[in-house]
């Protein structure tokens, strides 16, 4: 029977991992994360990871003229659950706080233009918004792309520009708004630095093993599922 490490290899080869599930948070998490892109400043249409293929979908058109104004998508296997909303509750006070259910958004800093979703970038956390959706943490990290000409030696939200945390803020607090229907409950209630940012994210990785179990363990899984159908297989034979 084949290594874990041969069956990771030939996997890689046959199929595409899904950028949830199948990838990583990082090679050095929480300094250094990958971000799946979902969204570019320029997208008109709002688009998310479909949870059960792993594809990009339209979620809806953008209905009016505010545009994300980063690259903007989530961290893979991180999970918004009990630990992220605990958190939230220890960090505002409030009781009954629980995580969103969808993996940790993040916001990602670039000085060059990235015209298209559905890809990686290597991202550099320097802080957050504690953001909440009725009773609902829907935290959103806020980093850098790595190497970046212009915002790759940031490494705290300190260094960032108060405008361009401003712009943030303002999206996610108005992108929901339609007029004439009655204004979701969201609000901001702090921005983090990078050490908070840091929990949140460890919280998120902690909540997805909770969640899905631990990814480590999912090729000796599927090496022991492979063994015993070869065994069902010799033994009908």
């Amino acid at each position: 029977m084949k290594s874990n490490h041969d069956i990771a290899g030939l996997l890689s080869l046959l199929f595409k991992p899904h950028p949830w599930h199948g990838v990583a948070p990082g090679r050095s998490v929480p300094e250094l994360l990958n971000a799946y892109i979902e969204i570019v400043p320029t997208d008109t249409i709002k688009y998310e990871v479909d949870k059960y293929s792993g594809l990009l979908k339209v979620d809806r058109p953008q209905k009016y003229s505010n545009l994300c104004p980063s690259l903007y998508g989530f961290i893979p296997q991180t999970y918004c659950g009990v630990k992220v909303g605990n958190y939230c509750s220890s960090q505002t006070g409030r009781n009954g706080i629980i995580g969103d259910g969808d993996p940790l958004d993040i916001c990602v800093l670039s000085e060059r233009a990235i015209l298209q979703g559905g890809i990686l970038v290597e991202a550099i956390p320097i802080g957050g918004l504690r953001m909440i959706d009725g009773q609902e943490a829907d935290d959103k990290i806020i980093a850098v792309l790595k190497d970046d000409a212009v915002y790759g030696e940031w490494r705290d939200i300190q260094d960032c520009p108060k405008t361009l945390v401003d712009r943030l803020c303002h999206y996610f607090l108005t992108y929901k708004e339609l007029p004439g229907k009655e204004v979701p409950k969201i609000e901001i209630t702090h921005v983090y630095s990078r050490v908070e940012a840091q929990a949140v994210i460890a919280a998120a990785i902690s909540d997805y093993k909770i969640e899905y179990g631990n990814p480590n363990l999912r090729l000796p899984q599927l090496r022991s599922l492979l063994i015993s159908e070869l065994t069902d297989e010799e033994d009908k034979n």
